[in-house]
């Protein structure tokens, strides 16, 4: 579920919320069962409000939305992907430290 620095994607909304954004966008692609989902949230929620208003977090509940997870192959969660102009340039697939997703975000936006 979304926090106060993220945004919550579904099958509808996605195409709006993250392939036509107009700033680099990473997604969380997550599940309520899914222990190392919940693991890197906190993670996930503190980089929203780090990056917030250079990067837009969107977090996809892979069980409420499965035609976004199929059109990206999301086969493992919790997996981030960074968009930039409508296209993945990164994928992380697994629970990593912050310092990861750090490194891969600063590398997405310089």
């Amino acid at each position: 579920m979304a926090g106060n620095n993220t945004v919550e994607a579904t099958d509808a909304t996605f195409e709006a919320e993250v392939v036509k954004s107009d700033r680099p966008v990473m997604v969380d692609f997550w599940a309520a069962w899914c222990g190392p989902c919940r693991q890197i949230s906190p993670i996930v929620e503190d980089l929203a409000g780090t990056y917030s208003g250079k990067v837009k977090v969107v977090k996809v509940d892979v069980d409420a939305n499965p035609d976004v997870a199929m059109k990206y192959s999301i086969r493992s969660i919790p997996t981030v992907l960074i968009f930039r102009d409508g296209q993945v340039v990164d994928q992380i697939i697994g629970a990593y430290p912050r310092g990861e997703y750090d490194r891969r975000l600063k590398a997405v936006l310089s």
